[in-house]
């Protein structure tokens, strides 16, 4: 019996079909389950209950220093290993109690995007107005995310879960600011943590808008690929994405779709329809982070469908 750990490392073995299909799916949990023994057990309950395929630790702590303008950013603090001390809790905590039985990965934020929680939103607007000065920043945020994540690995995680933007088609379209200022900052984390991990997950994320295309992210290290399957102009498809990445592809469902509402048999038939054309290598997932209301019982639907759905294909061939 293959345990969580070999079945998704499975996908990464070249020579190999994988014996299964592993599954799953994220949300943000309520502020009581940030911190300490509380977080801990919350994430081990959602694993659990879900019977999702790893472990993916939820990052839930901004930078407070606030910029308004471009100049502020040459004054953004470095923060060092005491301002993680939260989070790095609940890493190790994690680690020692469910590295065994799967993989634990860490949401690791790009640097872009951390701007922009901290800038509440106006870390685009700055890099239009004075590359230059937002680029101290991006510089300071990516040292003091290096530290965190050096930190993570030192505990033993056994991967991350980056999530980057910043290539959407309505931020700096027709310009190179996305390759001057935000692609340089993430390569450096995801250099680090490709050489240092067992498994990395490169997220894409669509959550503000939409990309004309992904060609920008082809060269970005990561074992699986996560991302939404609408562009601008068109549709992709699983299959199309993971020869694009040359990697295996992680999604096929909504975020915001059947997962949210349907009935046992919907969500069964939604995924389904997603696993009978989903490319070989592939992790059932969803494109983002689920809103944090959804019944979880939705999720160990979709989950246990994804599981079953080999045994279920043989049967019929069989005739059973």
């Amino acid at each position: 019996m293959m345990n969580k750990r070999d079945l998704v490392l499975s996908l990464l073995d070249r020579n190999k079909k994988p014996r299964g299909i592993p599954a799953a799916f994220f949300m943000h949990f309520d502020e009581i389950y940030h911190r300490g023994q509380a977080a801990v057990d919350k994430h081990l309950e959602y694993f659990r209950y879900t019977g999702m395929d790893f472990v993916k630790i939820q990052f839930e702590h901004n930078f407070p220093f606030k910029p308004e303008r471009p100049d502020d950013w040459v004054h953004m603090p470095l923060y060092k290993k005491d301002f993680y001390k939260d989070d790095l809790e609940v890493v190790d905590g994690l680690v020692k109690r469910a590295k065994k039985e799967s993989l634990v990965m860490m949401t690791l934020y790009s640097p872009y995007m951390c701007a922009r929680f901290a800038s509440k939103e106006k870390i685009t607007e700055h890099i239009k107005e004075n590359p230059e000065k937002a680029k101290k920043g991006m510089e300071i945020i990516t040292e003091s995310l290096m530290i965190f994540v050096k930190e993570c690995i030192h505990l033993g995680i056994d991967g991350f879960y980056h999530s980057t933007q910043g290539g959407e088609s309505h931020k700096f379209g027709g310009s190179t600011l996305f390759k001057e200022c935000i692609k340089p900052y993430d390569l450096i984390l995801m250099e680090e943590i490709n050489k240092s991990c067992l498994f990395n997950i490169l997220h894409i994320c669509d959550i503000h808008g939409l990309y004309n295309d992904l060609t920008p992210y082809l060269d970005y290290p990561g074992h699986i690929v996560n991302c939404g399957l609408q562009l601008e102009s068109r549709k992709l498809t699983g299959k199309e994405v993971s020869n694009m990445f040359n990697r295996p592809y992680m999604g096929g469902i909504e975020r915001k779709g059947k997962i949210l509402s349907g009935n046992k048999d919907e969500i069964e038939r939604m995924v389904e329809e997603v696993l009978d054309n989903a490319p070989e290598k592939f992790i059932l997932g969803a494109d983002c982070t689920l809103p944090s209301d959804v019944n979880w019982d939705n999720m160990k639907i979709a989950i246990s469908t994804a599981h079953e759905y080999k045994k279920k294909i043989n049967q019929r061939r069989c005739g059973k």
